[in-house]
């Protein structure tokens, strides 16, 4: 009953946001991606900006179930249609009800030397459409579902992947309950096609750079205190199809597990500050994983830690990980950092922040024999080290000084300059995908290139925002030499969502 009754609801949604909303699109992306500033810890229950659903602004998560309207039960509060979308009250005791939400976003990419060759120019005109209901059954249960859309036009542009082109597809469907298990203490559980964003996003990301968000399909177990938190999880991936509903499967090649914990650190520690500590290990499991030349199954292991949080005017986000494991039969062992802090130069909501992020990913023996030392990026947030997707955390470092300012209060300018080389020169260089480009590995020479990167956010108000990105990627040794020339990429999007 649940099922047919969610998708029922989500056909009738997706043409009225149409209808209502022409010329409107889908909210900002995050990019140059700062550390989240957490939320402030409350006296009962874990921070809600840092249990692993995401944080949440003026309202508005990037998951949208992690939204929580029913503050819009009070007329009051509801100032247009969008706002009576909110909370529809289904039983008048108020603990059954449906808040509906959705994007609509139109966006341009301009690209320059496409995949890095000599070529023509690519232009990719993309729209999005997303619409999403949450539907709660009492406190404890609750369904979410959400029906996304995904089109493509322009010129040169091969063969669309099926997160960028979709007629339709079931992009979230999931029962939750949840109630308190222990004195203090809420535990819940999540089944069915769910984002998962819990850790650092240069490891696990919704990807809201493509059209359709990366989701997994499983369970999600999670328990909460005040201060400590457990998340445990077993999914497999899903493989998009380009049509309607009935082509988007469960990719059982493909299988991703493991756990987190957090900690929030005590608020006085160093003075006054906002930390967590959240360790994790993570289990990926590949059928058919390609490293070099050879195509076989993988299980790799990722044992690690994230530091993250603020401290008086300094915010960081730092995380190390050990991969290790088994590919055909050959020993895994790799290692990523990534270090990214800024430091505030004043106490205002528009000050600037200067600052830098270092990373280092390893590299070695994707094209050989013996230890695998390549590092794996898994689902991470790539649009962190390259716009135009052309860099990923596999055989990689980079030093990136930032800046970032608001010259007036709605609009904020990010710039930075990334010089990028890789550990291994019998490695190749690795493209966002996970695919080497071609050669790398037989060139010597370990600069990458470096990147100049520019964007801005203008927010008109907390649903519609216009972003824009600049790009040139100037190609180095590790390159040209193997006949790959630099690249200019732009980007720009008007963006909506209720």
């Amino acid at each position: 009953m649940t099922r047919p009754l969610c998708r029922t609801a989500l056909f009738a949604l997706v043409p009225a946001m149409t209808a209502a909303t022409p010329a409107t699109a889908q909210y900002a992306a995050r990019s140059v991606q700062a550390p989240k500033a957490p939320a402030t810890p409350i006296a009962d229950s874990y921070p809600a900006g840092a249990n692993g659903d995401g944080a949440t602004t003026n309202g508005y998560n990037l998951s949208r179930w992690a939204e929580d309207w029913r503050g819009n039960k009070d007329p009051k509060k509801r100032k247009d249609i969008f706002d009576e979308l909110k909370y529809v009250e289904i039983a008048q005791d108020g603990d059954v009800y449906a808040t509906f939400s959705g994007e609509l976003r139109l966006r341009l990419n301009l690209t320059t030397n496409p995949n890095l060759l000599k070529g023509q120019a690519q232009r990719q005109e993309i729209n999005r459409v997303v619409g999403g209901v949450d539907l709660h059954l009492g406190p404890n249960l609750r369904v979410y579902g959400e029906l996304a859309h995904g089109g493509i036009d322009g010129q040169n542009l091969g063969a669309p992947a099926s997160n960028l082109r979709n007629d339709l597809a079931v992009q979230q469907l999931f029962v939750e309950a949840r109630g308190e298990i222990a004195d203090g203490i809420e535990g819940g559980v999540r089944v069915g096609r769910q984002e998962f964003t819990d850790g650092s996003n240069l490891l696990t990301s919704a990807r809201d750079n493509n059209t359709l968000r990366f989701v997994l399909n499983g369970v999600r177990a999670f328990a909460r205190g005040k201060r400590v938190r457990a998340d445990v999880f077993d999914f497999t991936y899903t493989r998009y199809g380009p049509q309607g509903l009935g082509d988007d499967p469960r990719d059982r090649d493909r299988r991703f597990t493991g756990g987190v914990v957090g900690y929030a650190l005590p608020t006085d520690l160093f003075g006054k500050s906002k930390l967590y500590l959240d360790p994790f290990l993570y289990r990926l499991r590949t059928r058919s994983q390609l490293w070099g030349t050879t195509t076989a199954r993988e299980e790799r292991l990722y044992a690690g830690v994230r530091a993250w949080g603020d401290v008086g005017p300094v915010t960081i986000d730092w995380t190390v990980n050990h991969q290790f494991g088994k590919y055909d039969g050959r020993d895994v062992d790799a290692w990523q950092v990534f270090a990214a802090q800024t430091y505030k130069l004043g106490t205002a909501t528009t000050t600037p922040r200067v600052g830098v992020h270092l990373d280092y990913a390893s590299g070695g023996g994707a094209f050989g024999t013996g230890k695998l030392q390549t590092a794996s990026g898994l689902f991470g947030n790539n649009i962190y080290f390259s716009y135009g997707l052309f860099l990923t955390p596999q055989n990689f470092m980079g030093v990136a000084p930032n800046f970032t300012f608001n010259p007036v209060k709605a609009l904020r300018i990010t710039t930075e300059y990334q010089f990028a080389w890789r550990p291994s020169e019998t490695d190749a260089v690795y493209r966002a995908s996970g695919a080497a480009f071609a050669r790398t590995q037989t060139v010597r020479g370990q600069e990458i290139g470096q990147v100049a990167r520019l964007q801005a956010v203008w927010t008109i108000t907390p649903r519609l925002a216009v972003t824009g990105r600049l790009e040139h990627l100037n190609a180095g040794d590790a390159f040209t030499r193997a006949g790959y020339r630099d690249s200019m990429f732009g980007a720009a999007w008007v963006s909506f969502r209720f």
